[in-house]
C-alpha cells in the first residue's frame, strides 16, 4: 500500500505552457485528481514534491482540493536547495510562496543555495527513498527534466518493490476527450 508518494513530472515550458492557469493545465490536474482518488481510497496519507514549477505546484493545488474530501492527507514539500525561487519571476514567486502557505512540511535536502547539480540528484534520491512510489507526468517521445527522476527510481525499482505510474500524453488525451464529453452532455 502506497502510503507516501512522490509526483512531479514537466516543467511548464517544457509543455509549452506559459501561464499557470493555461488551459491545458485544467487536464492535467485532471490526470493527477483521477490518479490520486483511487489511493485515496486505499490509504494514501503523504505526497511529496520538491516544488517545482509545473506539474508538481499543480499537483500541490490538486491536493489542496482533494483536503477538503480527504482531510488526513498531507502534503510535503521537499526542495533541492534552500531559495530556490530566487531567480523566478514575481509571479511565479506567488505562486510557490502560497503552495508553501499551505503545506504540512517544509524542508529542503541541502540547507545552502544553489551550488551545482549534485542537489537535483540528492533531491530525486530523496523523494523516491522517503517515498513508496512514484507518479510522473512524463512521455518517453518527449524527453525533460522527469528523464532523471524516472531513470533514478527505475534503477531504485531493481532491488525495492517501488511502483511507478506514469501519467502520459495518450493518458491527458483521454482525459481531454472525457472532460468534452462531459461538456457536450449538458
Amino acid at each position: 500500500m502506497t502510503k507516501v508518494l512522490t509526483i512531479s513530472g514537466y516543467k511548464p515550458y517544457e509543455l509549452g505552457i506559459f501561464q499557470k492557469d493555461h488551459s491545458s493545465v485544467s487536464y492535467i490536474k485532471a490526470a493527477i485528481k483521477k490518479t490520486l482518488i483511487p489511493r485515496l481510497d486505499e490509504g494514501l496519507e503523504w505526497v511529496l514534491i520538491s516544488g517545482q514549477l509545473g506539474v508538481e505546484l499543480w499537483a500541490a493545488e490538486v491536493i489542496f482540493e482533494l483536503q477538503l474530501e480527504y482531510p488526513d492527507l498531507k502534503l510535503a514539500v521537499i526542495t533541492p536547495f534552500l531559495d530556490q525561487e530566487a531567480s523566478w519571476n514575481e509571479t511565479n514567486k506567488e505562486w510557490y510562496e502560497s503552495v508553501l502557505s499551505q503545506a504540512d512540511f517544509i524542508d529542503s535536502v541541502t540547507k545552502k543555495g544553489y551550488e551545482k547539480p549534485w542537489q537535483f540528484r540528492l533531491k530525486n534520491q530523496f523523494l523516491i527513498e522517503k517515498s513508496n512510489g512514484l507518479l510522473l507526468l512524463y512521455d518517453h517521445e518527449k524527453e525533460g527534466s522527469p528523464k532523471y527522476l524516472y531513470e533514478m527510481a527505475l534503477h531504485y525499482q531493481s532491488g525495492h518493490s517501488y511502483p511507478i505510474e506514469l501519467i502520459t500524453f495518450y493518458d491527458l488525451q483521454l482525459i481531454v476527450e472525457e472532460e468534452q464529453l462531459k461538456l457536450s452532455d449538458f
